[in-house]
């Protein structure tokens, strides 16, 4: 089962490498790198239960952490980019 369960990441993962490379937009690729932050707790789970060991869920917990912030960073930062310019003078109220 944890051999199978390393193959389903390692496939993802392929994928993931395919659309950071040749992803569309920087949303795209944005969103995976996020989804490569998950398959490597994913992997680093996978790890765990093999060795049998609770060292790693520490280790997980602080990788799903800075996922999250990354994630919430680069999200901040396409809201900022895409957000429409305000011209000065330009359409607001005339008086």
């Amino acid at each position: 089962m944890l051999s199978a369960a390393l193959v389903m990441i390692l496939a993802a993962g392929a994928l993931l490498l395919y659309r950071i490379w040749y992803g569309p937009s920087m949303l795209d690729r944005a969103v995976a790198l996020d989804v490569t932050a998950a398959l490597i707790i994913a992997g680093i789970g996978v790890k765990a239960a093999h060795d049998r060991d609770s060292f790693y869920f520490p280790v997980m917990l602080v990788l799903a952490f800075l996922g999250f912030t990354g994630s919430v960073g680069i999200a901040r930062f396409i809201a900022v980019r895409d957000r429409p310019a305000v011209r000065p003078g330009g359409d607001q109220d005339h008086r």
